[in-house]
């Protein structure tokens, strides 16, 4: 009986993992996506399925409510998590730590690490949560020696100009996942693009912070604004542009 029972789980498993597809390039717009609701909280599922790098690749995006009751701690033991904070001020507690991070903040979790989500702000705390597992074996001493997890404050980042803008550098480094994590903000003061097209192994995801953008993406235009998501998938021709004349900010993460 428990060899039938293990086989069913196995099954079920190997072809649920069957099912996942690629996740196609493009735009994801947030005021496109459904919402399920709970009593303190709200959620937006945004894509679940592969890229290049990842055999699961998923993100949503979660807003707990003022008051809202923290869920227990928890760990992951076979996925890595990011988490990047879109509104309000978030405490986290990964292992014995804790830290209070604002707007534009993120986490950093690689598998086993105990974490707990705490809203202690006045208004509503909203944040993106990417989770991945390699297609490569994870590699838990490539997280250690690269500085294992990582919280890193938005106040605590330095702004850098630019002759089109500025921008604000958060890491690029490997994880337990990835032979690289590159993560940073961009802002163009005026319309125009920020580079010419090109490709790059990476997959490279952007999340629109502020105004209004276009990105194309193997030759379609997209526009998006704020709260909105772009994917590129590896070696795709992509280039992104302030649609107008006023000041537009973006998170770039990219990762192989």
């Amino acid at each position: 009986m428990r060899r039938i029972i293990l086989f069913v789980f196995v099954f079920a498993y190997f072809q649920s993992m069957a099912q996942l597809k690629p996740v196609p390039s493009g735009v994801y717009h947030w005021a496109d996506l459904p919402v399920v609701k709970s009593i303190d909280r709200e959620g937006r599922k945004i894509v679940e399925g592969t890229t290049a790098e990842f055999d699961y690749f998923e993100m949503h995006a979660t807003t707990q409510y003022k008051g809202a009751i923290s869920k227990p701690p928890h760990a992951q033991t076979d996925i890595e998590e990011l988490i990047f904070i879109k509104e309000g001020a978030l405490k986290f507690t990964m292992g014995a730590n804790s830290k209070v991070l604002g707007k534009g903040s993120i986490i950093l979790i690689p598998p086993h690490e105990m974490q707990a989500i705490q809203n202690v702000g006045d208004g509503p705390l909203t944040y993106y949560v990417l989770m991945f597992r390699a297609k490569n074996k994870m590699d838990m001493e490539r997280s250690a020696k690269a500085g294992g997890p990582a919280m890193l404050n938005a106040d605590s980042l330095k702004y850098v100009p630019t002759a089109k803008g500025g921008g604000i550098k958060y890491f690029e480094r490997p994880t337990a996942m990835l032979s690289k994590l590159e993560m940073h903000i961009t802002e163009l003061k005026a319309k125009g693009p920020s580079h010419a097209p090109h490709t790059h192994p990476d997959t490279e995801m952007i999340i629109v912070l502020e105004g209004d953008t276009e990105m194309t993406i193997n030759g379609k235009t997209y526009q998006a604004t704020a709260g909105d998501i772009y994917l590129a998938n590896s070696n795709e021709l992509h280039g992104i542009s302030n649609a107008k004349d006023v000041p537009c900010r973006y998170l770039a993460i990219r990762w192989l």
